[in-house]
């Protein structure tokens, strides 16, 4: 029984590890206007969502995956950049002019991790 639960445990702290390891650094920017979207043309997609960068876009292939994403910090002056947490939002639209390992947030999923006045943070972010 307690090499079970020795195993179980190392699984665990594994997994969580694997989990940490794989998180990208990139930076987030906020949007206001959500459709029309590339993805799904006009239907709405509800709030917590992002515009992908023209890479991870990839043609289309992000369109509804998943992220959960994490302030580290500030790119400005903007004091408290960050609010604790995190949030999870959907890929729904292509972000032409963001950068590599840069998302385009909702104002609302910006607002939950991030100060709006500081319009762009930086961020982990991890593909659920």
């Amino acid at each position: 029984m307690a090499v079970e639960i020795r195993v179980m445990m190392a699984v665990v702290i594994a997994s969580s590890l694997i989990s940490m390891a794989s998180a990208i650094d990139g930076t987030a920017t906020y949007y206001t206007t959500y459709v029309p979207s590339a993805c799904y043309g006009f239907q709405d997609q509800g709030t917590l969502i992002a515009a992908a960068n023209p890479s991870l876009y990839n043609n289309g292939a992000a369109c509804g995956r998943r992220y959960r994403i994490r302030c580290t910090g500030g790119t400005n002056q903007t004091p408290n950049p960050c609010r604790s947490g995190e949030v999870t939002v959907r890929i729904v639209d292509l972000c032409p002019g963001c950068g590599a390992n840069q998302l385009d947030l909702s104002q609302q999923a910006f607002s939950t991790i991030g100060n709006l006045d500081a319009g762009r943070i930086r961020i982990d972010y991890t593909q659920v």
